[in-house]
């Protein structure tokens, strides 16, 4: 069993606390993300527990063992915590051949000739790069870098597996290669592994629990499909489902609804937990359930608007859309939508089942 815990953990890079008292647990042979835009600290976090930065302040324990403890002065060495890393830029020896490159940890741990040789072979045929054995680094397409990469991460048994934006460099059609890949990977060897990037897709494609953190600390953590379809603050809704916020007053309360105003509409929603005293309240709309009308409408949940923009991004069309002075970016199928240019006049209706009153 390989469960990872961090408590209260602080990283400051002179007075700029980059980690604030973060704290989570990793539950073993689980795929987990840590989810948040450049700057966000998700790295920090990540290099903390490898031991390739010293935190100020709280503990990691990774199997009930104690890698790092300010309170208690531990400090256990990266070399000695049996982690694999794999990083953005792969950090490969351009000079060695992929035998070479992946066979490097078991070298420096002393391993017999013959296991290194039984070992690599393995692992290369795991990671599909078997007859490659001899071929130098740049000479390796992006996607078998990678692999190379994720290799020299496994041949040693790691106990567990960091993994920093290691899909970045690859184009998009690759990347959703690797990342079924690198999910079926994961479960076969039923490895703990931590994996950081900014990209949702990735995130919902592979976690089983992600952990989403903006400047420094957690703002909500949870499965994918609950952060989805109820998402706890508006932060966790915007970018991880994608979703829009407007503004508006509450009108109504009942047991099951709440009834807001905006701009002069009713948006009745479903009932949440609020601080029903507040007098402006703000409102989450997933756009990929908003209905978009070339005629008039009336009626709760109906708004008139006005389309700002409207861009084709694959099979999809991504429109801005204005309710008075607010937009929401809504986005339908071609074959799913009536297509509208900017500046159209049209009627929009949110699904009460589409909209999450927040607090925050």
């Amino acid at each position: 069993m390989t469960e990872v815990i961090v408590n209260n953990l602080t990283k400051k890079f002179d007075d700029n606390v980059v980690v604030d008292n973060v704290s989570f647990t990793i539950p073993s042979e689980k795929f987990v993300t840590i989810l948040g835009p450049s700057g966000c600290g998700k790295t920090t976090v990540l290099r903390c527990i490898a031991g390739v930065e010293n935190p100020d302040e709280g503990e990691i324990i990774l199997d009930a063992k104690k890698l790092f403890s300010k309170k208690e002065k531990i400090l256990i060495p990266t070399e000695k915590r049996g982690m694999g890393m794999v990083y953005q830029s792969y950090a490969l020896w351009p000079h060695l051949t992929v035998f070479e490159n992946v066979a490097y940890p078991l070298h420096i741990r002393k391993i017999s000739n013959d296991e290194i040789n039984k070992r690599v072979k393995e692992i290369l045929q795991l990671v599909r790069l078997e007859g490659l054995e001899n071929r130098l680094v740049p000479n390796l397409s992006g996607g078998q870098q990678q692999r190379v990469s994720l290799a020299r991460a496994l041949v040693y048994n790691p106990t567990l597996l960091l993994l920093d934006e290691p899909l970045s460099n690859l184009d998009v059609l690759l990347r959703d290669e690797m990342r079924t890949e690198l999910k079926e990977l994961q479960k076969k060897l039923k490895l703990t592994t931590i994996y950081v990037t900014h990209d949702r897709t990735e995130a919902l494609s592979l976690s089983d629990f992600i952990i989403i953190m903006n400047n420094g600390i957690i703002k909500a953590t949870g499965k994918p499909r609950e952060l989805l379809i109820d998402p706890p603050n508006s932060y966790a809704g915007t970018i991880l489902g994608d979703m829009s916020l407007i503004g508006g007053k509450i009108k109504n309360l009942t047991d099951s609804n709440i009834e807001i105003d905006v701009k002069g509409n009713s948006l009745i929603c479903q009932r949440r937990d609020i601080d029903e005293k507040q007098d402006n309240i703000k409102v989450l709309v997933r756009g990929t359930d908003v209905i978009i009308y070339n005629t008039e409408r009336s009626g709760s949940n109906i708004f008139p608007a006005k389309i700002k923009s409207a861009t084709h991004i694959g099979q999809f069309i991504e429109y801005k859309i204005l309710i008075d002075t607010q937009k929401i970016k809504v986005t339908k199928s071609v074959e799913e939508s009536e297509a509208y240019k900017s500046g159209d006049s049209v009627f929009i209706e949110i699904p009460s089942s589409a909209c999450f009153v927040v607090n925050e």
